[in-house]
């Protein structure tokens, strides 16, 4: 007889054993002990029976053959030890949880390792907070800058602290509602600690060595700083830093005009600092096409924002209180004072302490886990999810991505990760939302392009609203019109954009917009406008007339 260990892809529950356990008996199998747990199996074969055999049996119970391997007769093989798990997940974010929920749905043993505060990025310094206090700016400055008469509306000087502890229950609500409560509800376990790879197949927890079938990386990104002089001795804060402040600095600078940076920035302008933003860019959101930059650029402006651009950063002291930032513009030096210092140039992802030499897993010049089209890493028992591969960092794109993890390392579907048409939302005001090809990229591409340009002054919706600065452009394929890609400035950017992904993901054409009802007095009125304004100039239609 002859003894194999083999890897079978496709087992999801109990009944997958059953079938495998019955296919190989067909063909005279003895011994058999199969998981579906593990995706393995363990048989005996007679001599003059093949291992070819086996492999045509299990393809036609639809189930697909994988690593093989002979085993002494002799030796025990235990499928399934009570300490390893079928997949462990290190970091406990959006596509941690993502992939932990859809890997017990698919009856895999499963363990979560988490070295701080459960939930990750989003729910505890990131969006949620953010987003929370961003309305309450937004409230502050409608109050405080009425557009309309007849209104009596004032806004005194902003309590910071219990501002910042309303926010900080609503993360904990979420964080448990969303994250904690959910690894009862579906029983995966919760491991308490730092991970730290001893070999390709085991991490180390607390003195403790776990193996797994599968692991998932899933540790986030933090704060980078910038080769600034000076920076490490100075006083600054990080985006997670600043949402803890207790009281409202009088003047905030802010180092970085990325999305981060203007949503913070506005913030704090917005209950009461004087803010600065410094770039090196000549050009604000200069990944985006002008007319974005531009409408972005005009909006900060009229709202009393300072914009430094073009700066070479020389260095950063700090005097008492003061936090100096001493710039080089167009050839003139400057200093920049103010009383707190956000620095918001971009994040690095988290593998520091993983030890990943040990499990080869290679990284990129960031130090960011490169992966493939499947998620897997260099090695292909290990994958990595979320923003530690510096992918579009968005949260529903790691738990995307997670469960497309899941759906590879337990199931075995092979599904390629699939990130051409990833919305993103800039949450300031006016919002800034964009899905596809710029008109740039589309040209790199080698598209004909054909563009319309619509400035918000000619969508009702905000001129009943009075905030006309922004923009909607559209992206299109001159021979065929289909819409490769939509960009937008205006207040509820990030509710139209959802409309402007399904255009872009499925081909409509500039025919389907415009031929489809639009609500009016909506923004989402802006995309069918703009698409007319391709063959019409919308300043001389009717109301809602197509």
């Amino acid at each position: 007889m002859n003894k194999f260990k083999v890897n079978i892809k496709g087992m999801t529950c109990t009944g997958c054993e059953k079938h495998v356990a019955s296919a190989l008996e067909n063909i005279g199998a003895k011994n058999i002990e199969s998981s579906f747990r593990r995706g393995e199996a363990v048989f005996e074969l007679l001599d003059d029976i093949g291992i070819e055999s086996a492999k045509k049996v299990i393809g036609e119970a639809k189930y697909q053959l994988g690593e093989i391997e002979e085993v002494s007769p002799n030796e025990n093989v235990v499928l399934g030890n009570e300490g390893n798990y079928d997949l462990l997940i290190i970091g406990s974010g959006g596509a941690a949880f993502s992939a932990a929920i859809k890997a017990i749905e698919y009856g895999a043993k499963v363990a979560m390792i988490e070295r701080g505060t459960v939930g990750g990025t989003c729910v505890n310094i990131g969006c949620v907070p953010s987003k929370t206090l961003l309305r309450a700016g937004e409230i502050n400055h409608l109050a405080k800058v009425n557009l309309f008469t007849g209104l009596q509306t004032s806004a005194g000087e902003v309590e910071l602290a219990p501002l910042i502890k309303q926010k900080n229950e609503l993360v904990s609500e979420l964080r448990n509602q969303k994250y904690v409560d959910l690894i009862d509800e579906y029983g995966f376990d919760l491991i308490e600690g730092e991970a730290k790879f001893v070999d390709e197949n085991t991490v180390e927890v607390n003195g403790k060595k776990l193996s797994a079938k599968r692991f998932l990386i899933a540790t986030g990104a933090s704060p980078s700083l910038p080769p600034i002089s000076g920076l490490e001795e100075v006083e600054y804060l990080t985006s997670t830093t600043l949402l803890e402040l207790k009281k409202v600095p009088k003047r905030l600078t802010v180092i970085g005009s990325g999305y981060i940076g203007m949503e913070l920035g506005q913030l704090f302008h917005n209950l009461g600092s004087e803010v600065t933003l410094m770039q090196r860019s000549e050009r604000l959101l200069k990944e985006y096409d002008t007319e974005i930059s531009e409408a972005v650029e005009k909006a900060l402006i009229e709202q009393g924002i300072n914009l430094v651009k073009g700066a070479t950063f020389e260095r950063v002291e700090q005097d008492g209180e003061l936090k100096k930032v001493h710039v080089t513009v167009d050839g003139k030096k400057k200093v920049v004072e103010s009383e707190q210092l956000l620095v918001a140039t971009g994040r690095k992802p988290n593998t520091e302490s993983l030890n990943l030499n040990a499990a080869g897993v290679e990284v990129g010049k960031r130090n960011e886990i490169v992966i493939n089209d499947f998620a897997q890493t260099s090695n292909k028992k290990i994958y990595a999810a979320g923003d530690v591969t510096l992918g579009p960092q968005f949260v529903y794109v790691a738990a995307y991505e997670g469960g497309i993890v899941t759906d590879n390392a337990i199931s075995g579907l092979n599904k390629k990760l699939d990130l051409t048409i990833v919305p993103a939302v800039t949450f300031m005001n006016p919002s800034v939302a964009t899905v596809g090809l710029t008109e740039e990229q589309a040209k790199e591409k080698g598209y004909e392009v054909k563009t319309s340009v619509l400035p918000l002054d000619a969508v009702p919706r905000a001129i009943v609203n009075r905030e006309t600065t922004g923009v909607f452009k559209l992206v299109a394929d001159a021979n065929t019109l289909k819409v490769l890609g939509v960009h937008i400035v205006s207040k509820n950017a990030g509710d139209v954009i959802y409309a402007a992904t399904l255009a872009v993901k499925f081909g409509l054409t500039i025919g389907d917009l415009i031929e489809t009802l639009a609500p009016y007095l909506t923004m989402a009125e802006g995309l069918k406008l703009a698409a007319l304004t391709f063959d019409k100039d919308v300043s001389k239609l009717s109301c809602c007339a197509g």
